[in-house]
């Protein structure tokens, strides 16, 4: 990954398609190997809380929800950094100008990101709108064909993701509340009974 190379590689619920979040080159594969409209932007996965307090204002979600619900599926849209947002392909900011991050339990993933000196893009590893791959052997022969470049690879090593839902995804609002973008493995009423107000 530090050389610019595409892996697929476990995460806490499905395997993942990614590379180091500052590889332009790399990024752009992972969306041309998936057929991935660039309209939707890339999740980021970071193995430690100093990757993201260097990358996005963390100060941007509601007091108390990334100690709650980080380490674990939550997916949260916060600004990059000035001192970041120089370095980042154009496709891993949404519309709204955010980067989709999320802090991973993944014993693994978490290495491999501290590995590669950065926090990771991770999209499920399958073809868009295609299901996804819990385990190694279930990921498509066509998606990991193009997987030939010397710095290519797939980490077929556990602890196996757990499957279910994907993570979810909210939006800070600015009277402190959440919106739901994407309802998954945490839900709508986990995080109101934790005492943020969720709008769906």
């Amino acid at each position: 990954m530090r050389a610019g190379g595409v892996w697929a590689f476990p995460t806490e619920t499905f395997y993942g398609l990614g590379c180091s979040l500052f590889a332009t080159d790399a990024v752009r594969r992972v969306y041309q190997l998936k057929r991935r409209p660039v309209q939707r932007p890339l999740p980021v996965l970071a193995g430690g809380m100093e990757q993201l307090a260097a990358l996005v204002r963390l100060d941007e979600a509601p007091r108390g929800l990334l100690e709650q619900f980080w380490p674990g599926p939550l997916t949260v849209l916060l600004s990059p950094l000035p001192e970041a947002a120089s370095r980042l392909p154009e496709q891993v900011c949404g519309p709204t100008g955010r980067l989709a991050v999320r802090l991973t339990p993944h014993p693994l993933t978490a290495r491999l990101s501290r590995e590669a000196g950065a926090p990771l893009t991770c999209s499920s590893a399958n073809l868009s709108g295609q299901p996804a791959a819990r385990l190694a052997r279930e990921l498509p022969p066509e998606l990991l064909a193009p997987l030939d470049g010397p710095s290519d690879g797939v980490l077929d090593a556990g602890p196996d993701p757990r499957g279910g839902q994907p993570s979810s995804i909210v939006e800070p609002l600015p009277d402190g509340g959440l919106r739901l973008l994407r309802a998954g493995a945490v839900s709508a009423q986990a995080l109101r009974t934790a005492g943020f107000a969720c709008r769906e």
